[in-house]
């Protein structure tokens, strides 16, 4: 095949091994503006970063569709290869959106580089995020998703025996081996996904009668920091994407009543959707949870399109209707953005008491602000969590009075 990297290869050298160097392109199509481009292309950035590659520069088109052929218009793809052509450093070029096998393939062979696009980006990231044999085998499994439909544009020796007499059949024989051995290979993953999951599922039956209450939320808003803070352990948290892909599950317990509280996978824009297939086991956490604590960074200036791609996401989940709290975090960071430092603290409660009643209004949640990282206003949270929790308690078990110890 036509492309130096290999979708099932990832798990064993992906990008973060040696930083590589990228320039990224993103289109602005239609009901889309340049902001919210550039917005997109910070995101891509961070991602190329938490995978090991170093931007740059960005190239951006006004296009109504992606090209066909190339995804860009035939002057920008000789803006960007000559660009690349002045850079010897470079050696990738990331894609804000997917691209087709026949795309991929055009593009490697006119910029004579490595050619990523988001969906195989995030793939490879989730590949060296993966831990445990579950993860490992979602991630595996959504790689093969990707790669099938991709298979026929990937295979560039047709196009150059395309007329040749005698060589047609053997290159589409060829093909076929190839979809055969990947779509046994899905099989084969779906069913061990299946032996994991009952294991999953007699698992949680032993969690026996209490309440679950779950951290949601966009990728890198600081839900594993939170987690370590309420449950007092040890999760893993860093400032990049994806750094937890599997489930924590841990018991707390708030002024004697008792909960399970789990951390999940974030989410993000534009996040595969054979990837969120591919996740729906270990996201059962979500569904099967009773309370879901959605965790939203406010000092983001994208953060109300955040919770709309978080509630997107858990509506296909079908978990969307559960009771939710918003829990923004980052608060002194927000303050340290957009308030006048000469602001008093009775005009700060004031512009924050109206804020939360604008966010309360906006997506019918209550909501709280706090930093997990220094520590404000943690033991109102707490408050709220144990008044969450014992109110399902008591719709749970209305006739049994329970005494928790």
């Amino acid at each position: 095949m036509g492309n130096e990297w290999t979708i099932g290869e990832q798990e064993k050298k992906g990008l973060k091994k040696v930083e590589e160097s990228a320039v990224l392109v993103g289109l602005i199509q239609k009901d889309q503006t340049e902001a919210q481009v550039q917005e997109y292309l910070d995101e891509l950035e961070f991602l190329a970063l938490t995978a090991g590659a170093r931007t740059i520069k960005r190239f951006i088109q006004k296009l109504p569709h992606p090209d066909n052929r190339t995804f860009v218009g035939k002057g920008k793809m000789e803006e960007i290869r000559a660009y690349i052509e002045k850079r010897e450093d470079i050696n990738m070029v990331i894609f804000d959106d997917d691209l087709s096998g026949k795309q991929t393939n055009n593009l490697e062979e006119a910029l004579k580089v490595k050619i990523i696009d988001r969906s195989s980006l995030i793939l490879d990231i989730f590949a060296s995020r993966a831990q445990t044999a579950q993860s490992k085998t979602q991630v595996e499994l959504a790689q093969m998703q990707y790669l099938l439909p991709r298979l026929r544009g990937l295979w560039t020796h047709l196009e150059r025996q395309r007329g040749g007499i005698g060589m047609r059949g053997p290159g589409e024989k060829e093909i076929e081996t190839d979809r055969r051995i990947v779509r046994d290979k899905i099989a084969l993953l779906k069913k061990k996904l299946e032996k994991i999951d009952q294991q999953n599922v007699t698992q949680r039956k032993t969690r026996g009668e209490l309440i679950r209450v779950s951290l949601v939320g966009y990728t890198n808003v600081g839900k594993s920091t939170l987690m370590n803070l309420l449950s007092k352990s040890e999760v893993f948290a860093e400032d990049k994407l994806f750094a937890t892909l599997d489930t924590t599950v841990r018991k707390v317990v708030f002024e004697s009543v008792p909960f399970l509280l789990s951390d999940t996978v974030g989410f993000i824009r534009k996040l595969p959707h054979h990837l969120i297939e591919s996740f729906k086991s270990t996201l059962d956490e979500v569904r099967e949870s009773d309370i879901l604590l959605h965790v939203v960074d406010i000092a983001h200036p994208q953060h109300e399109d955040h919770i709309r791609t978080v509630n997107a996401t858990l509506e296909e989940l079908k978990a969307l209707d559960k009771p939710t709290l918003l829990v923004f975090n980052k608060i002194d960071l927000y303050r340290q953005k957009y308030y006048d430092p000469f602001l008093d603290q009775e005009a700060i409660e004031e512009i924050e008491h109206g804020l939360q009643g604008s966010l309360k209004h906006l997506f019918e949640y209550d909501n709280i602000f706090i930093s997990a990282l220094s520590k404000e206003n943690i033991d109102a949270l707490r408050e709220k969590m144990i008044t969450m929790v014992k109110e399902q308690y008591e719709i749970r078990y209305p006739y049994q009075a329970k005494t928790w110890s």
